[in-house]
């Protein structure tokens, strides 16, 4: 039994140094963790010491700069609906006139088309009251004409030249 007292012995010594062991890296584990809390939180002080002006002037540069933002935005709003109702008025303008201008066409259009019509009845009325009467004088002088060189042509015949009054006119 001394042997089994023996191994009880030697486990709950190795126990008891591992127990030891164990406590001293707990300990070693929690003097570390302290440390490494006792950095972080300095170091967040400094950050929240830098960080803190910083947001505030941020803060204070926002407040400042709002109203000019939202004035610009509203000025900016204006310009465009400005803009717009203006194209609208220049495009209802330029309608306008193209309608107005499109009308004066049509009409300048017709009145020389009219005036193209009439001058062209004007043509066929003076051709006809002057060609007419010119033919017809030219038809009267062409007889007159062949009257006076039948006449002629008797008076030759009379004299002794002994042709025919119709040969002369033959051809």
């Amino acid at each position: 039994m001394q042997m089994q007292e023996t191994a009880i012995m030697i486990f709950v010594i190795v126990t008891a140094c591992a127990f030891v062991v164990q406590a001293a890296i707990m300990a070693g584990m929690y003097r570390e963790f302290h440390r490494a809390n006792d950095r972080i939180g300095q170091t967040l002080d400094d950050l929240h010491l830098r960080v803190t002006p910083l947001i505030s002037k941020i803060d204070t540069l926002i407040g400042e700069t709002q109203p000019r933002i939202v004035s610009i935005v509203a000025d900016a709003s204006e310009v465009v609906s400005l803009a717009r109702n203006q194209s609208q008025k220049v495009d209802r303008i330029l309608t306008e006139t193209l309608d107005r201008l499109r009308i004066q066409l049509i009409h300048a259009d017709q009145m020389m088309s009219g005036a193209l019509d009439t001058v062209e009845d004007t043509g066929i009325a003076v051709k006809r009251s002057v060609l007419k009467p010119v033919k017809q004088a030219t038809a009267v002088i062409r007889g007159v004409k062949a009257g006076l060189d039948v006449l002629r042509a008797r008076q030759k015949g009379a004299d002794g030249n002994g042709e025919s009054p119709d040969e002369g006119l033959f051809i």
